[in-house]
């Protein structure tokens, strides 16, 4: 595959940043998927500085108000910046947080060039020069940013911090309620606000230190100037400051800027800065940030080609930006109804659940070779149960938002409980999951599901959608409830799972709307897209969810004349190009009307595996991994979703892929590597060893599980959980 010149600057930027980083940090760019090229979509993803899992991820900001469409605050194609804010979303398709921007100048000036020869970026550090001449560096810890601007010499020391800096205004009734900028002393600003947006209500506080004493500084709220006032509430807070410029370093002189965060209060924000950043060693920070992604990273080890495994660690690396801590360090955090509580000892809250992209690859990666971490955010989903009585559809700093369809903590937690997973209250986990398919809400009105056995179009729009993910939702309250032993649920659950049959039409194999009276809803039009709502598909078309019976498959065969015809069809799908005007936004990496950019089809090219034409499924898989991800700014064919899209990619490029992420199997792919090895706990490990002639073979001829011919093309995890070795001969 040709590289464009976007790859080739983008792979010579993380090559230069690899003498600072560890033996498989060194692979990540965080530039890939920063940046769209014209008329596509790409990862909305952020080149900035953050630690697994944290709370602040630090990063350049190049949109005054970003959107949807550049939802992480930073666009590879854009050019200048406003800033750095200290918390964002990465890969999803809408946008908020984006908290508290500093910026760093000699003048009066808010923005700044961007250009991509002056930046570099790896695992917990960004920087770049400023074109006043400032070098600006970010680096974190969970709960901390942290800025170290180099001035040029003899210069003024200014910095900008901006509380009013949020996604646009207008987006999701998005308006400041509050905020508070409070001079406490010469090296300490303190602070709040108090926002609306994607998520309802989020507070926001922070305790900030300088290494250089403030000499002056104004704040104004909008266009009210307050000069010196030491303590200001409102809604559009700015604070100039100026600090005081060493003379004695010729060279230009160093500030240092600490800025811890807290959902609770600004008192937890000190203690956040006290735990984790209390010295000046600014660089001790880059590599403890650097150490604790290497750790992380390790837990697979691949060898192949170098552009790959730039691909591999980097999805693995964007994979483990989020769930995100919630909790400060103390165990408090803000609940689900805004009073502060407090996890119990050793356990910490997470949010930023996008579960109906993350429960298909992205959970199960986190149970394969994170399980520890998994128990935490199981335990973070239970705790939201608590308060809700419902498990979270989409947790934005610790509040359910209520987007897309389902409520796919479901498969995530049953999922934890049938695999064994230490921690996890099993009982809890099955009240959580019972009552998250009974209880009506936004989305959700189960009474009619109960009433009609399927989501009638006339009553409850994306119901052809919502009735085959709801479908499988139940099917995972069936088998954990079957797992404890409680069969008058499992027998309610296993029959509400075969719903998704009440709307195949035989007449034309498509999954189609009704109404509420059972008369099939026409005109149909299986390659018309619908969006979020006013049409039986979720963002997508009758094509593309054809395919989503992930938990009864023979069924699925079946019902399309059984596994010759099914392949014809799945032949079809995979090469029937034609266009129906209008797309959906997130349509995008096609391949025919497979269309890798959105999770609907994530599943499907693996389908062939079941019908016994596995061949196919490898070809497909390798053109997905080869031709659809790279190492530029644009190198995902759509959002990458909080990591969903790069954990396809991480486990399709080790060979398999969890189709129905519950029940502990995964369909075997192609192996993209000659070695991968899955370092397990218990100091277990699974290998996967791929023998080829060529390099370039990737059709599978035999197989051995532990030295004995292996016939399946399917994959069990109790088989990789006790470790072992799978050649594959190519």
């Amino acid at each position: 595959m040709k590289l464009n010149h976007i790859m080739w600057f983008a792979v010579a930027m993380v090559l230069a940043s690899a003498a600072q980083a560890g033996q498989y940090t060194k692979y990540v760019n965080p530039f890939i998927g920063t940046g769209a090229v014209k008329n596509s979509l790409s990862g909305n993803c952020y080149p900035g500085a953050t630690v697994p899992f944290g709370m602040v991820q630090l990063s350049p900001d190049t949109q005054a108000s970003p959107d949807w469409d550049k939802a992480s605050g930073y666009d590879y194609n854009d050019s200048h910046l406003c800033g750095f804010s200290h918390t964002r979303l990465s890969g999803t398709g809408a946008c908020d947080l984006i908290d508290l921007l500093l910026m760093p100048t000699t003048t009066d000036n808010t923005w700044s060039q961007l250009r991509h020869e002056h930046e570099k970026a790896h695992p917990g550090y960004y920087a770049i020069t400023l074109e006043d001449g400032i070098k600006a560096e970010l680096t974190a810890t969970t709960h901390t940013g942290l800025h170290r601007y180099t001035y040029p010499a003899d210069k003024p020391q200014r910095l900008l911090i901006d509380l009013d800096h949020s996604a646009p205004k207008g987006s999701w009734d998005r308006r400041i309620i509050q905020s508070q900028l409070r001079i406490v002393s010469p090296t300490v600003i303190e602070g709040y606000r108090i926002i609306t947006g994607w998520a309802k209500l989020r507070r926001v506080y922070f305790h900030m230190e300088l290494s250089s004493p403030i000499t002056s500084f104004a704040i104004q709220d909008g266009d009210q100037h307050y000069g010196a006032a030491t303590v200001v509430n409102g809604k559009a807070l700015k604070a100039w400051i100026n600090t005081e410029v060493p003379s004695q370093n010729t060279e230009g002189a160093p500030l240092v800027v600490k800025v811890a965060l807290s959902t609770t209060s600004i008192e937890n924000a000190r203690l956040n800065m006290e735990k984790e950043a209390s010295s000046w060693n600014y660089d001790q920070y880059v590599d403890e940030a650097d150490r604790q992604w290497e750790r992380l990273l390790g837990r697979i080890e691949v060898k192949g080609a170098a552009e790959d495994m730039q691909k591999f660690y980097t999805s693995l690396y964007h994979a483990f930006i989020q769930p995100n801590t919630m909790s400060d360090v103390n165990g408090d955090y803000t609940g689900t109804d805004y009073t502060t509580r407090r996890m119990p000892q050793g356990q910490i809250c997470y949010s930023t659940f996008s579960l109906w992209d993350t429960f298909r690859a992205a959970h199960p990666l986190y149970m394969l070779i994170t399980p520890e971490q998994n128990a935490q955010f199981v335990n973070s989903m239970l705790t939201h149960f608590d308060t809700y009585g419902y498990l979270p559809i989409w947790d934005l700093w610790g509040q359910d938002n209520y987007c897309m369809i389902g409520n796919h903590a479901i498969p995530v937690v049953a999922d934890a409980v049938m695999k064994g997973l230490p921690g996890v209250d099993a009982e809890r986990a099955l009240k959580a999951c019972v009552a998250s398919a009974t209880v009506s809400h936004p989305g959700s009105p189960f009474e009619l599901w109960e009433q009609y056995g399927y989501m009638p179009e006339d009553k409850q729009t994306q119901s052809v959608s919502i009735t085959l993910e709801q479908a499988f939702d139940d099917w995972c309250v069936a088998q954990l409830a079957a797992h404890l032993g409680k069969t008058d649920i499992y027998k309610r659950f296993v029959k509400r799972s075969q719903n998704y049959r009440h709307l195949f039409n035989p007449a034309n194999g498509f999954f189609q709307a009704k109404t509420s009276d059972g008369q099939w809803l026409t005109p149909f039009n299986p390659l018309r897209y619908g969006g979020n709502g006013g049409y039986p598909y979720t963002e997508g078309n009758a094509w593309q969810w054809s395919w989503y019976v992930p938990h009864d498959i023979d069924e699925l065969i079946a019902l399309q004349g059984g596994a010759k015809k099914f392949c014809e069809r799945l032949d079809r799908f995979f090469t029937l190009e034609e266009q129906s005007g209008e797309k959906n936004d997130n349509a995008s990496g096609f391949i025919g009307q497979y269309v890798h950019g959105n999770e609907p089809s994530h599943h499907v090219a693996y389908l062939y595996d079941y019908a016994g034409q596995p061949r196919k499924t490898q070809s497909l898989v390798h053109k997905i991994c080869t031709e659809l991800y790279n190492c530029s700014s644009n190198g995902y064919a759509g959002n990458d979703d909080c990591g969903e899209m790069s954990s396809w990619f991480v486990f399709s490029s080790m060979g398999f892929y969890p189709v129905c992420p519950v029940g502990g199997q995964y369909a075997i792919g192609t192996p993209l590597f000659d070695k991968v090895t899955i370092h397990l706990s218990d100091d277990k490990q699974f290998e996967i060893v791929a023998h080829r002639k060529n390099p370039s073979d990737f059709y599978i001829r035999s197989m051995k599980l532990n030295g004995k011919t292996y016939r399946s093309y399917v994959l069990r995890h109790d088989d990789i959980v006790r470790g072992g070795r799978l050649e594959v001969y190519m």
